[in-house]
Order: structure tokens, then C-alpha cells, then sequence
């Protein structure tokens, strides 16, 4: 029912809630208000959802925290940042059109970044962890500039900006790889700041459970755009914020109602959609919607008209409003009631320009921030109001086309100059020049000395961190030795050393094992009782399994992640721990395991983003290969993931296919990233499939890292004699030993069996040996590892892997011989592992036709018993090709 029928009625009911209110307080009137709904609950009473707020501020102005600085002296700097910011953009595409750069966004947020560098984002300098800022990727030359006023850079810096290949310069947007003292997170890939920030208030507070790095008072701040929300990776993982209570997080959403083509919610109130999600998730929500010039207005409107109109009016008035000026909303905001008029009327033109936007108010965004920084028991969202494109005039501001703005005409930054008073003269104005006044002057002592009550510069990255003591590879001896008559799947060797690491006294408590839902998939589920699961309320139930010796245990201090059913949301978790080193001063060796078809394909923005943000560890893809996961079919079974590795620069990939190999990679692994501090992240694979694991050769330890060792050799042949190389990778390493017996036993074919460990860090190395001898030509020529290890070898080459053609055919231009690739191409199947290697060619028998058939190729076997072979071998000449059904 929307009509009052009894108003005097109503009006007892509001008179006595403010009577509540005067006498006893709003916590008094806010529970009785509580009791009352829970009672009409229960009666029955059909009530409105309540996640949603009037559209006005929520801070009552009698409740705001008053800005304790110098508002002039901080609109003075703000102005000089927001100025060297435009000048840097301007100038990069004036000396190369095509550079390009962002102006709109950044001067949309330039209050709500100023108010938080002035008193709340914290450094790291003395000793201190400060706070973790996910600045918005197109606000960045704003960031800049303000960088450029403390000193920090130099304009020859900011004139290099985009500039990156020769050095000196300032990246586009934020990317730790490029400048790893500077940017803490890559975020300019829209929604993986968000989720990535929640997972980093998670960690850092699963951190402080297990006391290794204290959380304090640190705050993750995450800044992003109401477009930005669009994306699900960025309000994928709210919830796991409420649910985890997460008060040391707090969003901040640039609400400027545009996305890069034009309103977000033109025919709604994104604001309000974006307040019921948040609030229906559990966070504390705290809109900015007006700024301070709007108070007097709503004081003095005793009709409630204004606040009426304020919550009808939609997304694509309110950017119309402040694109056409104070005469158009005169007309079109308060011209729809009589009563707004009549308020207007005592308004000039001038007055209605400076109702301003509440993320344009220093004053409410200070409230703002001061609130949700003392709030506890949630994490807070401030969704706060703004323009895009603000102080740009007639250049684009509140315009559709704002984003694109790269630079202004002469008249435009006439009108950027006195509007933000920038002591600059028309001539000046013709080469756009940086302005920074002298480091005794004013504002520079004033920026100073705020930053330094704030521990430091920001943004600032720790880049270096103490080595980790690595254990000997004979600490992993139980792998080296093989598994005797036992068989086990290559995920039941890894599980073995990553139980092993966790009983090590130098590092086991560093190492974070991370799984989606699926640790029983794996054989984890030993380690449940062991290291215990990561909650952040303990376990308030008893188990039904508790009484087994394996039962599911919830702990504080748990050391396991599990984080449910969400591979993004586990990457998360998974960087942020891989980045504990930087962020925390606290090394953390994480290991996420996962089914190898769900990682890259469905995480790998995600994954490129740890390789930009310097990520350590191991993720590890369980399950793997297209003919292991034999009963699963075509969603599960993965025949790519190494090629989707491999386009990560810093990510090293590994297939191994016996323990030994996995815990050589490991071991080799940790050293690298943990006492070596190599910049680099592991993806390793292992099978679900059980064989018998033979013991470590000889000698086979930097082959194995390399990519490629012998693991058995044929009988010594004559040179006239026909001979192969077989060589493999993961679970078909095995069928090119079981193709090796049949070609000695049926067709007197002796092989050299080779295990391809890593295709991969083959490739990279043959393409570093071009690039050397491409560069050095007078040199002697670098050779390639495999090259070198092949080169002495008879025969033509066939490699077999559980993957598609595209992953061994890299390596052609690096074999000394004929060389023939088998590879799973084609959608996964659901079937025995003996019909889908048939299937998809890589089984024993395809490898022997394979080898028989470049053999025939150079004249070392007859071509006319090719067809007999390949009967005998039970491949029919009209097999289904696997590529095309």
C-alpha cells in the first residue's frame, strides 16, 4: 500500500519517533524500530525490503568528523596536481599522437585520492607496513604528478611518460614489474582490484591469526569506478568480505554515473543499486552524494520536495544537469515542483554551479574516510558522487566523450587555469609547462609534512625481503628413491612434498596450501587434521567426522586456505600470498592446486597480473593432461594449459611425470624465488593417473631443471641399423616407454627414451641462443641445451604429450633430425585412458607408426610394410580424426 489513508494516524507515528529520538537517542529509536519489524514479521506483514537509503548523504552533517587541515592550502595543491596531470598527457601526445593517456578520471577522484594522501593512506618507511592501495589504472597521472610535487620525479620522468623502453620513464598505468620500488597492484584490468583486494585484507588478517605479520591498523584501500562494477570479478567476492568481517577493507567507488561510452545506469540510480548489494552483502555502506553547498538547501526545505526530488531523478538527468549548466538544471531539477522553484528563486546562476557533488567536497570525503576508517565488524564501501570529467569546462566535462580526452584547446585551458588558479600566462600556456613551486615554499613543506605523519611516501613498494633457508634436495629423498612396487599418481607424489615442506623448521609455517573445494580430489585431506583450514571464527560446530582420525578441522589459526568454489577468488588469495613478501615483509611460499583445466582458462587476467606484480610460488595444475581425468570428459579435461603458461614471461612451466622430477622442479623452484629472489612463479602439472615412480638417475638433476634428460637408453646399435628417439612429457612419457618395447620386440627397433620435463624453458632458452647469435654474429654460436643434448642422437625424433600439437611443435627449430609431434588436438572425451589416448593418437601404438614412418622416410624401413604395421598395431586407415567431431 503506497496511500497514506489516515495521516493524522501517520502523523502520531512520526511524532512519537522524534520524541524517541530527542529523549532517548537514535540507537533507542533505531530498536525499537528493529522490535517492530521482527514483530510485523512475525504477524505476517508483507514489509519492503530496507537495503536501500534515501539518495543523500549518510553521515548527517551534525555527525561529521570536521577536517582537521589547511582547506586552502590542500585546494592549492590539488589544483597544482590536477594541473601537472593534464600538462603530462598533453605533452606525451603532442610528441607522439599516438601515446595517449587518461585526463577524465583522474580528475573526477582528484578530492578522493588528496583526502586520503593527506590523512589517511600510510607508508612503510621506519619499519611501519603501511596501508595497501589499489589505485584506479586511469587515475594514475594524477598519481604521478603528485609524485612529481613531493620530489619524487623530475620532468624529464614525466615527459617520459608511456615511454618505457629506454628507461627513465613512467609506465602507462601501474605496473610493478616495470617499477618495482613504486606501484604496489596492477589494476588498470577492470574488476581484478577489487577481488584482489578482498583477498588481500583476507590474507593480511590470516597473517596476523598465525602471527607472522601483525595487521595493526592497516587498511587495504581499493579505489575503483561505478563502470568497474559491471565486471563480476569485482562484486564476485563481496560476500566473502561480509562473511569475513573484514573491517580493515574499504572500497571506494568513483561514482561519476559514466562509463567510457556514456552513463552507467542512465535510466536508474547506480548508486542506490550499487548501496542494496553492498548492504545485502554485509559491508557498511557510506554514500557521498552531496557536497557541502547542498546543506542550506536541504535545511530549509521543510516541504521534502527536495529530497523527493533528489531520489526520482535519474543517473542520465544528473549528468545532463552539470553538462548543460546552471540554467538547464534551474529548469529541469527545481522547475518540476512549485516548491523547488520557489527555492531556486533565491538562488543566482553562480549559486546552482557550486551545488557541488560530494566526491568534490574535501569536507564530506574526510567524513567519509574518518568513519569507515574507525568502523569495526565490517568492511565499508564509500560510494561517492562525482563528475567526470571535472574542471575540464567545455572540453569535455560530464560529456559522453570525456574518456577520451587527451588534450585541450588554447581556450579550454584558459578556463582549466583561472578556474583552478594556476599562476601561469597565456604565452606560458602555449607549452603547457609542469609548475612546482620552490621546496621551501608553502605547499611543499605542508605535503611534507603531511606524508611524514604518515610514515612515508605512497605509493611505495618493498621490493627486496630476507632469504628464505631452502632445504637440501635430500630432504626430499623419499621421492628420489621411487615408490618400489607401489603405485601412485604424480598429485600423490606432490601432496608428499608439500608435506614434507610443511614439517621443515625453517620454512614449513611459511607455506600456504590454497585449494578451491576440492582437497580430497587431490589427497589433501590428511593435512585437514595437520595444519587445520583457515577460519576466521574457529569452528563453532562439532564435525560429524570428528571422531576419524582424518576429520574436516576448522581452525584461527588454521594454515590452509580453502576457499570454496571459486578459482578466481582462490588465485586471489593465492597472489596476495605470493606477494606477503612485498606487502608484508613476510615471505610466504603459497601452493594452490587446482583441476589444470579451471587455472589459465579461467584465471588467466589473473595470472598475468601475478607475473606483472612479481608473484612467488607454485600453482599447481592437478588432474592434468587430456587423457588422465579419464572419466570427466570435455569440460575437464585440459590440453592447453601450457601454451597458455607460456605467455606469461616470468611464469616457469613444468610437466613432470615421476616424483623425482616434481621434487627436483620443487626444490629448484623454492631456491630461486626464496633465496635466489628471482622474479619468477611456477606452473607444474601432475596426473591423477597410478604407476609405478622409478628412482632419480644419475646425474639428473640440472637436466631435469633444464627440460629435457635421457631416462633410458636402447641397446647399442650398428650405424646401419634403424633407431629412434622417443621422447615424452607427463603420464605419455609412459606410453613412449611402452612404444620402445614393442618396436625392440616386433620390429627390431632400438630407442633412446627421453623425458621432456619442460617444452617450455626449452623454447625460451633456444630463443635466447637466436637472439645471441642474431646480435653477435661474429661469435661463436650459443646452442640451444636441447640441441646439445640431442646432437650426437640417430633417428628421427617423435615427441608424445598429453597436450595439443602447438605445445611440442615450439621446440622444431631446436631438434637436430626429423621430427615428428603427436599432441591431443581436438575436444576433451569421456572414456578409458586407452581409448582416448587411441583416440586423440598419442597411445604406444600411434607412437611406434610414428616412429616406423620417419624411419621409412629415411629409408631404414620399408614403405610397403607401413599399412601391415599399422594393422598390426589395430589403427584402422578411416579413423575418426579427433579435430573434427
Amino acid at each position: 500500500m503506497t496511500q497514506d489513508v489516515d495521516v493524522y494516524e501517520t502523523q502520531e507515528w512520526l511524532d512519537s519517533l522524534h520524541a524517541t529520538i530527542r529523549h532517548a537517542g537514535p540507537e533507542r529509536a533505531a530498536f525499537l524500530l528493529k522490535k517492530l519489524f521482527d514483530h510485523a514479521m512475525s504477524k505476517g506483514v508483507d514489509l519492503p525490503a530496507a537495503i536501500t537509503t534515501p539518495y543523500r548523504n549518510t553521515i548527517p552533517v551534525e555527525k561529521e568528523k570536521r577536517m582537521p587541515g589547511d582547506l586552502f592550502m590542500e585546494r592549492r595543491i590539488r589544483s597544482l596536481i590536477r594541473w601537472n596531470a593534464l600538462a603530462m598527457v598533453m605533452r606525451a601526445n603532442d610528441n607522439d599522437e599516438g601515446l595517449g593517456g587518461h585526463i577524465a578520471s583522474f580528475s573526477s577522484a582528484a578530492t578522493l585520492y588528496d583526502v586520503g594522501f593527506n590523512y589517511f593512506f600510510r607508508g612503510n618507511e621506519d619499519g611501519h607496513l603501511g596501508d595497501l592501495i589499489y589505485f584506479q589504472g586511469h587515475s594514475a597521472p594524477g598519481i604521478y604528478a603528485r609524485s612529481y610535487l613531493e620530489g619524487r620525479f623530475d620532468e624529464q620522468q614525466l615527459d617520459n611518460f608511456r615511454r618505457e623502453v629506454d628507461g627513465n620513464g613512467l609506465s602507462s598505468y601501474p605496473h610493478p614489474w616495470l617499477m618495482p620500488d613504486y606501484w604496489q597492484f596492477p589494476t588498470v584490468s577492470m574488476g581484478l582490484g577489487p577481488i584482489q583486494a578482498i583477498y588481500q585484507a583476507h590474507v593480511m588478517r590470516y597473517l596476523s591469526a598465525r602471527e607472522l605479520a601483525p595487521r595493526g591498523e592497516r587498511k587495504v584501500w581499493a579505489f575503483l569506478g561505478d563502470g568497474e562494477c559491471d565486471e563480476p570479478e569485482t562484486l564476485g567476492a563481496i560476500s566473502l568480505a561480509g562473511r569475513e568481517q573484514l573491517e580493515n577493507l574499504i572500497f571506494v567507488v568513483n561514482c561519476n554515473l559514466q562509463r567510457l561510452d556514456g552513463p552507467v545506469r542512465g535510466n536508474g540510480k547506480i548508486m542506490q543499486e550499487l548501496e542494496g548489494v553492498f548492504r545485502g552483502a554485509g559491508w557498511n555502506v557510506i554514500k557521498v552524494v552531496w557536497g557541502r553547498h547542498w546543506d542550506l538547501l536541504l535545511e530549509k526545505d521543510k516541504s521534502g520536495m527536495l529530497q523527493k526530488r533528489m531520489d526520482e531523478v535519474c543517473d542520465g538527468d544528473l549528468q545532463n544537469y552539470k553538462a548543460n549548466g546552471p540554467a538547464y538544471t534551474r529548469e529541469h531539477f527545481f522547475g518540476a515542483y512549485p516548491e523547488l522553484k520557489e527555492l531556486a528563486d533565491e538562488l543566482t546562476d553562480e549559486d546552482i554551479f557550486k551545488l557541488n557533488r560530494g566526491g568534490h567536497d574535501p569536507f564530506k570525503v574526510y567524513a567519509a574516510y574518518a568513519e569507515a576508517v574507525a568502523h569495526k565488524g565490517q568492511p565499508t564501501v564509500i560510494l561517492a558522487q562525482t563528475v567526470k570529467g571535472y574542471g575540464l569546462g567545455d572540453a569535455g566535462e560530464s560529456a559522453n566523450i570525456t574518456h577520451s580526452v587527451k588534450k585541450l584547446d588554447t581556450e579550454s585551458l584558459k578556463q582549466f587555469r583561472d578556474r583552478f588558479a594556476i599562476p601561469l600566462t597565456d604565452e606560458e600556456l602555449e607549452r603547457v609547462p609542469y609548475y612546482r613551486p620552490s621546496p621551501d615554499s608553502p605547499e611543499m613543506k605542508y605535503m611534507r609534512e603531511r606524508r611524514a605523519s604518515l610514515n612515508g611516501p605512497v605509493p611505495s613498494r618493498r621490493s627486496d625481503f630476507n632469504a628464505l633457508a631452502i632445504p637440501d634436495l635430500d630432504a626430499f629423498k623419499g621421492q628420489l628413491s621411487g615408490s618400489g612396487e607401489r603405485e601412485l599418481s604424480s598429485t600423490m607424489a606432490f601432496v608428499r612434498v608439500l608435506s614434507q615442506l610443511v614439517k621443515d623448521k625453517e620454512i614449513g609455517k611459511r607455506v600456504v596450501p590454497i585449494v578451491p573445494d576440492e582437497a580430497r580430489t587431490f589427497g589433501m585431506e590428511g593435512m585437514f587434521r595437520q595444519l587445520g583450514i583457515y577460519s576466521s571464527q574457529g569452528q563453532k560446530y562439532t564435525p560429524h567426522d570428528s571422531g576419524q582420525i582424518m576429520y574436516y578441522k576448522e581452525d584461527k589459526k588454521g594454515q590452509i586456505l580453502e576457499e570454496g568454489i571459486n578459482e578466481a577468488g582462490a588465485m586471489s588469495a593465492w597472489i596476495a600470498a605470493a606477494t606477503a613478501y612485498s606487502n608484508s615483509d613476510c615471505p610466504m611460499i603459497p601452493f594452490y592446486v587446482f583441476y589444470s583445466m579451471f587455472g589459465f582458462q579461467r584465471i588467466g587476467d589473473l595470472a598475468w597480473a601475478a607475473g606483472d606484480i612479481q608473484a612467488r610460488g607454485f600453482l599447481i595444475g592437478a588432474t592434468a593432461g587430456r587423457t588422465t581425468l579419464n572419466g570427466e570428459g570435455l569440460q575437464h579435461q585440459d590440453g592447453h594449459s601450457h601454451l597458455m603458461a607460456h605467455t606469461i614471461p616470468n611464469c616457469k612451466s613444468y610437466d613432470p611425470t615421476y616424483g623425482f622430477e616434481l621434487a627436483v622442479i620443487i626444490q629448484d623452484g623454492l631456491k630461486r624465488m626464496f633465496a635466489d629472489k628471482e622474479n619468477c612463479f611456477y606452473y607444474i602439472t601432475t596426473m591423477n593417473e597410478n604407476y609405478v615412480h622409478p628412482d632419480m638417475p644419475v646425474v639428473a638433476e640440472e637436466s631435469i631443471i633444464k627440460g629435457i634428460y635421457q631416462l633410458k637408453a636402447g641397446k647399442k646399435s650398428k650405424a646401419s641399423e634403424p633407431r629412434v628417439q622417443l621422447m615424452g612429457a607427463g603420464t605419455i612419457l609412459r606410453e613412449a616407454e611402452a612404444a620402445a618395447d614393442i618396436l625392440r620386440e616386433q620390429y627390431g627397433v632400438e630407442s633412446d627414451i627421453w623425458s621432456v620435463t619442460s617444452v617450455n624453458e626449452l623454447v625460451r632458452d633456444g630463443y635466447h641462443c637466436d637472439r645471441i647469435n642474431l646480435l653477435n654474429p661474429q661469435a661463436e654460436a650459443a646452442v640451444p641445451y636441447v640441441t646439445q643434448a640431442l646432437a650426437d642422437r640417430k633417428g628421427p625424433f617423435i615427441l608424445a604429450t598429453d597436450y595439443i600439437k602447438a605445445y611440442g611443435e615450439q621446440l622444431r627449430a631446436y631438434i637436430p633430425g626429423n621430427f615428428k609431434v603427436l599432441g591431443t588436438d581436438g575436444f576433451g572425451r569421456s572414456d578409458t585412458r586407452k581409448k582416448l589416448r587411441h583416440f586423440f593418437e598419442v597411445s604406444r601404438e600411434f607412437i611406434v607408426l610414428s616412429a616406423l614412418t620417419e624411419l621409412a622416410k629415411e629409408g631404414k624401413f620399408p614403405q610397403q610394410d607401413l599399412a601391415k604395421a599399422r594393422a598390426e598395431l589395430g589403427i584402422a586407415a578411416d579413423k575418426t580424426d579427433p579435430t573434427q567431431c
